[in-house]
């Protein structure tokens, strides 16, 4: 058994991106659970070897022309498919793939994706309409999170994305969204309160609530913000928004 087995191993099972400190916590962990020889001397492994070996098996896998390729997003590695067997592959998950993101969420998302933090008076100076079901939707589906409060009167929720987020668009980082530095310093219309300020500091949650409301989240998992976000009695988005 070798390093390299292993972390191809380790890859393939991931539900997720792995980084190369992810992979040396991972290698540590088996060595003080299974302290035989080999799993030991794979715990030494520096973070440097570890990326040199998966960009060997990368290597590997592009040589040998597989139907999967190892791609680097959202600060790991993580194997996919390549595109072109999409339409064999989409059969699998067609039907618990969840509903497709509607445009006034997609609208949502792309403000927050390129004007985080922010709050949810912002977006909807911009949208010009009440954002809370599509901004509970995006939050429930684990694209993005309450980072703080902003340091204004009321103390407002700011939001960002999630780790999530970058995994699901297949970003490395938020410097891959398209035009982002041209499009983060495009002026946007501010609400009443922020005419004299902006979001720019951002109080942290209270700690008993920082794990809930700040932790990136999967798909499926609830919002703890999503109550203070529903909608009130008669307001909401424009007709099937969300």
């Amino acid at each position: 058994m070798t390093l390299k087995q292993v972390i191809e191993a380790l890859l393939f099972a991931a539900n997720g991106p792995l980084s190369g400190k992810d992979i040396r916590k991972l290698l540590a962990e088996a060595a003080e659970l299974q302290q035989d020889d080999d799993t030991v001397a794979m715990a030494s492994a520096r973070e440097a070897e570890v990326t040199r070996v998966i960009e060997e098996i990368r290597s590997e896998i592009e040589a040998e022309k597989r139907s999967y390729v190892l791609e680097e997003l959202a600060g790991g590695y993580q194997l996919a498919t390549r595109p072109e067997y999409v339409a064999w592959v989409r059969l699998l998950y067609e039907r618990s793939r969840a509903p497709r993101l509607s445009g006034p969420a997609l609208e949502t998302l792309a403000i927050i994706a390129y004007r985080q933090p922010v709050s949810r008076a912002e977006i909807e100076a911009v949208r010009g309409v009440s954002v809370d079901a599509v901004l509970t939707t995006i939050q429930e589906r684990g694209l993005v999170t309450a980072r703080g409060r902003a340091d204004l009167p009321g103390r407002p929720l700011v939001y960002e994305t999630t780790e999530f987020f970058l995994e699901h668009f297949g970003l490395r980082s938020l410097d891959e969204l398209p035009n982002a530095e041209e499009l983060r310093r495009v002026p946007l219309p501010k609400p009443p309160a922020l005419q004299q300020g902006s979001v720019d500091g951002v109080l942290p949650l209270s700690d008993e609530n920082r794990d809930a409301e700040v932790a990136d989240r999967r798909p499926g998992q609830p919002d703890p913000q999503a109550a203070e976000q529903a909608p009130e009695p008669g307001s909401g988005d424009r007709a099937g928004e969300g």
